[in-house]
């Protein structure tokens, strides 16, 4: 049984106050909240194990490197990938697109095509620009549609023999639409193109299975999924991660080191110079733990009643446009107030103690299509409650009323 009460008394974040009111925290797709569970692990790593993995052979190190190595295993576990040496442990979403951009410096050529959806992130976006300046291939955009849906039949025709490579986020950010990505890897791998897939708004509210999906590459980052900031996953074939070469050049990443010549280690080590955020990466499974707990389906199935009660709500409001209205969607709501900047809105309501995000949400691409500035983004939770929403609305209502 899913007790939302019981949940909530995990993050000790959501009992605190902002500007004296009771704290309702809707910017969850910027990052979510950690629970105790996940900072106890935090806590415990440099109150009782901390030392550096993988060189020493004191029992610190040891035990350190055991619990590192055994949260590499439970991420391993949760996408389902096939070997644990496919789980590259990064920094995050944006440096796992960036180590993939990087390694295909050698292997585009002039004239080679790269497709990107109209729905990303900036950092599904500029990395690949940069590679495209280095290499000499193009970029082609998969273009959207006013329900902030991707069009499937522009993207068939735009695939053809020429496509290296296919980006698109599993969720968008700013909108919340849940893209088709199987139909979308299927017919890349059509045209022998790879795909990798911005899984870091997805992970929160699905439980992606990387071999099911075909994927060639999956990337996320922990912060979004009830983990630290600073410690993120990449996922890739394992034949495809030996193609490419090292990221980054340091200790661990190498097998041995002479001036003349360096040959490196193998997965995952090849890809992870220097010392690790052993924490963080500890932390991350703990996280993944914390969340399997409650069951994937249970969290869905809860924020889906939460986003179909906000999305009544709001509706209601005269001057308020919801952007992105998908048939599937996760739990986010982007909308702005007729004559009102997103700005005004956003901070208003934090002077009502309610978190939410403004602007662009990086993703300046989709507000240049609705021409728009940007809007206003609640994002919600496991851990929201419909009391809360109750309160956003309220709080939407009396910004109207004090800006018109």
């Amino acid at each position: 049984m899913f007790d939302v009460t019981k949940i909530r008394a995990d993050f000790p974040i959501l009992s605190r106050k902002v500007n004296g009111q009771d704290l309702v925290y809707f910017d969850n797709a910027a990052t979510s909240q950690t629970p105790l569970q996940v900072i106890d692990v935090i806590t415990d790593y440099y109150c009782r194990l901390n030392a550096n993995i993988h060189r020493g052979v004191h029992k610190l190190s040891q035990e350190a490197t055991d619990a590192y190595e055994g949260a590499r295993k439970t991420i391993q576990t949760h996408f389902n990938a096939a070997h644990s040496h496919e789980i590259i442990l990064t920094a995050g979403t944006t440096e796992s697109i960036n180590l993939i951009a990087s390694g295909y410096s050698s292997l585009l050529q002039n004239g080679d095509e790269l497709l990107v959806s109209a729905l990303e992130h900036h950092s599904n976006i500029v990395p690949w620009q940069m590679l495209c300046e280095r290499t000499g291939a193009k970029l082609k955009v998969i273009p959207m549609t006013q329900e902030g849906t991707l069009d499937m039949s522009a993207y068939e025709s735009l695939l053809n023999s020429k496509t290296r490579l296919v980006f698109v986020n599993h969720v968008s950010n700013a909108l919340g639409t849940v893209n088709p990505i199987e139909e979308i890897i299927t017919k890349a791998h059509a045209v022998d193109a790879k795909v990798l897939i911005d899984g870091a708004q997805a992970c929160p509210h699905i439980k992606p299975d990387v071999q099911e999906l075909d994927v060639d590459y999956y990337v996320t980052s922990a912060h979004k999924i009830c983990g630290p900031t600073g410690v993120g996953m990449l996922y890739g074939k394992e034949t495809l991660l030996n193609k490419l070469p090292p990221y980054q050049g340091g200790g661990e990443m190498i097998s041995t080191v002479t001036f003349e010549k360096t040959t490196y280690a193998d997965l995952p080590h090849k890809f992870e110079a220097g010392t690790p955020n052993i924490a963080g990466g500890i932390a991350f499974g703990a996280a993944l733990d914390y969340m399997n707990n409650i069951g994937f389906e249970t969290i869905a199935s809860y924020e889906e009643e939460l986003l179909a009660y906000a999305t009544n709500k709001l509706r209601e409001i005269p001057g308020l446009k919801i952007f992105g209205e998908a048939a599937k969607k996760t739990a986010v709501i982007s909308f702005n107030i007729d004559g009102i900047h997103p700005y005004d809105i956003g901070s208003i309501l934090d002077q009502l103690g309610i978190a939410v995000r403004t602007g662009h949400h990086c993703a300046q691409p989709i507000m240049d299509y609705y021409q728009i500035p940007g809007t206003v983004r609640a994002s919600f939770a496991f851990y929201n409650t419909k009391e809360e929403i109750d309160r956003l609305d309220a709080g939407i209502r009396k910004a109207i009323e004090m800006l018109q």
